[in-house]
């Protein structure tokens, strides 16, 4: 079906409900976020994410996993220069210092396509300005939902008459239990200040190196690391089961937050690194950050690929 349909456009639930034989994939058009995916099976439902609380009005933050778009992570101050320009934009996320995680998950989305195993979400931001976005720009995420896997295309495209910086990512929250295990191989780690600001690149140090194999439950991260391969893989061994994420080469950074005392913990496959904007504007050539002529168009593909055991 296509935007077209008077069926979508009359639409008036906030979610929407993908399946594939035992899979399901459950969305929110309230910052077109990811708000469950789960298998189900004879023992119940098993979810790969953190499920969204019921009904409406939750934070973003309580999301299985959300877009990160038009940039990822945080902007210092919400303040940047750009082509000569001076841009000022909203500090977000009260009481954080910094713009953070771009607009898409704090906006609403619209459905342009629907079957029962795929949806295509837009987001418009066409006007731009200061305190906005250098251009205006066109966020799509198509989600297509298998027995076997989850796959999500995340784009932006700009629509403005102006270059325009870009970044792209996805924010997913998994369940943290005591012997789930992380592993993803990474080049370098930032170290960060108290208000999660990139300080130092340094080697991972032991028990802080995905590459090596982290124990979740018992590890303090909230940092980015460069060089990411773009294969990720969680192990959850109460459950007899794992996750493979793949990436492709253009979200080549990865940010792994395990906060304490939270039953969650994030993975998430990113293109720049945080403040991109600024560290580039300040001569670094390894930033991650894209730049978008009028016209065109940065994408980025991520699969999550669930197992479990045989009985």
């Amino acid at each position: 079906m296509s935007g077209d349909n008077p069926e979508i456009k009359t639409r008036t639930d906030d979610r929407l409900t993908l399946r594939a034989e035992q899979a399901e994939l459950e969305l929110s058009l309230d910052g077109g976020c990811i708000t469950a995916f789960r298998w189900h099976g004879e023992g119940g439902a098993l979810n790969w994410m953190r499920p969204a609380p019921a009904g409406s009005g939750f934070p973003p933050t309580d999301a299985a996993c959300f877009p990160l778009v038009p940039y990822s992570n945080r902007i210092r101050n919400g303040r940047f220069e750009f082509d000569g320009r001076v841009f000022q934009l909203p500090l977000n996320f009260p009481p954080e210092q910094h713009s953070i995680h771009g607009h898409g998950w704090q906006n609403r989305w619209r459905v342009e396509a629907q079957s029962a195993a795929t949806a295509t979400l837009v987001f418009e931001d066409l006007e731009g300005g200061e305190n906005a976005w250098p251009s205006g720009y066109r966020a799509e995420q198509r989600f297509e939902l298998s027995k076997q896997d989850l796959l999500i295309e995340i784009s932006v495209s700009n629509e403005g008459f102006e270059r325009m910086p870009a970044g792209l990512g996805l924010h997913p929250y998994f369940p943290r239990t005591p012997l789930c295990r992380l592993t993803a191989n990474v080049g370098q780690m930032w170290e960060s200040d108290d208000e999660v600001m990139p300080t130092l690149m340094i080697a991972p140090p032991d028990g802080l190196n995905p590459g090596a194999g982290i124990e979740v439950s018992s590890t303090q991260l909230d940092n980015v690391f460069t060089g990411f391969d773009g294969k990720a893989v969680i192990e959850w061994p109460e459950w007899r089961a794992k996750m493979t994420i793949q990436s492709g080469a253009s979200l080549g950074f990865l940010v792994i937050f395990t906060p304490p005392g939270e039953d969650f913990f994030c993975v998430e496959p990113v293109s720049a690194m945080t403040d991109a904007i600024n560290q580039a504007a300040e001569g670094r050539g390894d930033s991650g950050l894209r730049i978008l002529a009028p016209g065109e168009r940065f994408t980025a593909k991520v699969r999550y690929a669930p197992e479990l055991e045989p009985q």
